[in-house]
């Protein structure tokens, strides 16, 4: 009875260990894992067992929290026997949204996405859990426009996850990443940042371009100031020169319209 009640507590019940199967994978593609239900001291009884897509965004406010955008139930009410173990394996889809974690196998700095199981058990007083990172490579057409930039001399110095909509496109998630860059030099005496937003279906890839000019005089006098932001957007379609198209946009945007500009 006693080792019963400690169960409750968390000592000596069920644990979990989640693994995943993929090294890497792609927005659009299933995660493919397992999780390991180790039965404790007592028989326990499950209520559920379920994994997670978490991500961590920056939210109203300055704060981040780990939102949820996908989750999928693989047990329902069961009894784990005690010492037990049973393998319990997993086959998530990626939204075609879901944010790059990394480019050829380098982690891309800001960026925290992952998946947690989590073990329902009855009568307990915390349920465990345990979660894992995932790398999520860009799709080969987020990929073209990623190359074209770095061929452009622009360096990669940041990402980030902002809850949030982009105004006048489609967005299926409530959050979305932008991948932020330094200018090359080229560019580093007009512009500040350019960040990159990636809006991927099953049928089209959008792009949302932001680049932040610098202001050569400020509106309220003086000079300088913390830059005017400019957004393009287009529909990626095969067999163009994205690095000349880029080029070419960031040229036009480059030219001064104006005193306050």
């Amino acid at each position: 009875m006693f080792q019963k009640v400690l169960a409750t507590f968390g000592s000596g019940g069920a644990r979990i260990d989640a693994r995943l199967l993929d090294a890497t994978v792609a927005p659009g593609r299933p995660l493919h894992g397992e999780v390991l239900l180790l039965g404790g001291e007592v028989d326990q009884e499950i209520k559920g067992l379920a994994v997670t897509l978490l991500a961590r965004v920056q939210v109203p406010g300055g704060k981040t929290e780990d939102l949820p955008f996908g989750t999928q139930h693989l047990v329902g009410n069961e009894v784990i026997r005690a010492g037990r173990q049973v393998r319990v394996p997993f086959e998530v889809p990626l939204p075609w949204e879901t944010p790059m974690t990394s480019v050829y196998a380098k982690p891309l700095t800001g960026m925290a996405v992952g998946v947690r199981a989590e073990l329902d058990l009855a009568a307990a007083v915390s349920d465990p859990f345990d979660a894992d990172a995932v790398a999520i490579e860009p799709l080969p057409a987020q990929m073209r426009i990623l190359d074209a930039l770095s061929r452009l001399g622009f360096t990669f110095r940041e990402a980030v996850l902002e809850q949030g909509r982009v105004d006048g496109a489609r967005q299926q998630l409530p959050f979305f990443q932008e991948i932020r860059f330094t200018p090359s030099p080229r560019f580093a005496s007009i512009f500040s940042q350019v960040a990159v937003t990636f809006l991927t279906s099953a049928e089209r890839t959008d792009v949302v371009l932001e680049v932040t000019k610098r202001v050569r005089v400020s509106k309220t006098g003086g000079f300088g100031g913390r830059g005017q932001d400019f957004l393009g957007m287009f529909t990626m379609k095969p067999d163009v020169n994205w690095e000349q198209q880029l080029e070419d946009w960031l040229d036009l945007l480059a030219r001064p319209r104006g005193i306050f500009d």
